[in-house]
């Protein structure tokens, strides 16, 4: 029998952890009973306003064989001519050079992750998955945290990231952020951009929840992205990396991309060729539909209406509870803080037992305390939990009905 010594330690992600611990209790994917709030994907079904679901694709003779590293030229283009058409007019256009496809937005990561080296800035809280990517990219990568508050929506100001980005390399941030619900929009994010220009740092924008956007209690008018603040997509260091998961609700189709530099994107393709050797040919015949601008508007214009008034659902309920919710203008998750709530479910973890009886899925929030090995051990976020309004309306709705009850209990 192999020694256990052969592998190394890998961590939970927030989300695997919860439903590993839900199965235990009977959970299944889709189980009526069950209100998963720590769900990281959006409901995939019919939605109000939106177009039918794509259900089926051709599958062509060529589409048994290996595609191209970066994607097929269709897919590139078409990736390409979304970004101009929302993002680029009257400015110099993204060409299919400047564009990677991979089979997943953590996929595209672990290509980023498989070519980046030297210093590499991040803030927490952010997503979970930053913390192992980076533990399997040393001794290439140094990561540096920069500090956040709460003050400033555990974002970095503008001012702060000129400062910090001097000695710096590359930066990742999820924009907007899993799991605080920040975006870096408008001046703000013009003036990242133009840091990177002027420093060299190359931005690593993870932007999978780019159309999630609120203005207040309403719908936002459209998307948002680094793209908008790029001069020249050929010069500036700055990756976007999106796909279709989260913004189109369609997760299980694996199904993402990378916009940038083409020498930057001919390196990721090279990283590709040894990490996963290419994306789907079938996914990416079906993303092209999913791509088309007629079918793109009503789907995202769809998703900010009926996610918009989740959002509001989620926050008035919540804060009844005596939860403190952290102002959400993106994503589709609350970051709350429930330090005022009853010995027993004051921390993030303790809140996530007590909901989990009553069959409701939380992630506490210290899995979002990106901690790279070797480094810090203090453990941060212990009374902070992310609360997912991804599922359905009635569900979420049911989810939240239980855990007023929950509360009520002990009040």
């Amino acid at each position: 029998m192999a020694s256990s010594g052969a592998f190394r330690e890998v961590p939970y992600m927030g989300v695997i952890w919860v439903v590993s611990e839900a199965v235990k209790r009977g959970f299944w994917n889709g189980n009526p009973d069950w209100c998963n709030l720590g769900q990281g994907q959006p409901e995939i079904g019919e939605m109000e306003g939106a177009p039918d679901r794509l259900r089926n694709v051709l599958i062509e003779p060529e589409d048994q064989a290996y595609g191209p590293i970066n994607g097929t030229d269709e897919m590139r283009e078409a990736v390409a001519n979304h970004y101009n058409r929302y993002f680029r007019r009257g400015k110099k256009p993204y060409t299919a050079a400047n564009v990677g496809i991979a089979q997943g937005g953590r996929l595209m990561l672990s290509r980023i992750f498989g070519a980046v080296q030297g210093k590499m800035g991040y803030q927490i809280p952010d997503y979970t998955a930053y913390q192992d990517m980076m533990d399997y990219a040393t001794p290439r990568l140094e990561p540096v945290l920069i500090s956040t508050t709460e003050e400033n929506n555990f974002s970095i100001p503008s001012s702060e990231f000129k400062e910090v980005a001097k000695n710096l390399d590359s930066y990742l941030v999820s924009n907007p952020c899993n799991p605080t619900g920040h975006v870096i929009q408008g001046g703000e994010l013009a003036s990242y951009c133009e840091t990177a220009r002027e420093t060299g740092c190359v931005l690593l924008m993870d932007e999978f929840y780019s159309h999630f956007i609120y203005e207040g209690r309403n719908p936002g008018c459209g998307p948002v992205s680094s793209a908008e603040y790029v001069d020249d997509p050929e010069t500036d260091p700055i990756l976007v990396i999106d796909g279709l998961t989260k913004s189109f609700r369609y997760p299980g189709w694996r199904m993402g991309w990378v916009l940038g530099p083409s020498h930057i994107i001919e390196t990721l393709g090279r990283a590709a060729s040894a990490i996963d050797g290419g994306p789907s040919r079938v996914s990416q015949r079906l993303a092209l539909r999913a791509l088309e601008p007629d079918y793109a508007d009503q789907e995202t214009s769809a998703l900010r209406v009926m996610f918009s008034k989740k959002k509001n659902m989620m926050v008035d309920r919540l804060t009844n509870m005596g939860i403190r919710c952290l102002e959400s203008e993106s994503t589709f998750y609350i970051w709350a803080c429930v330090e005022d709530l009853p010995e027993g479910y004051n921390t993030g973890i303790d809140f996530f037992w007590k909901a989990l009886d009553k069959q409701v899925m939380t992630v506490p929030g210290t899995f979002f305390d990106v901690n790279p090995q070797p480094g810090r051990k203090e453990q941060q976020f212990d009374q902070w939990v992310r609360f997912s309004f991804g599922p359905s309306y009635d569900n979420v709705d049911l989810g939240l009905s239980r855990l007023e009850e929950m509360m009520e209990e002990v009040n």
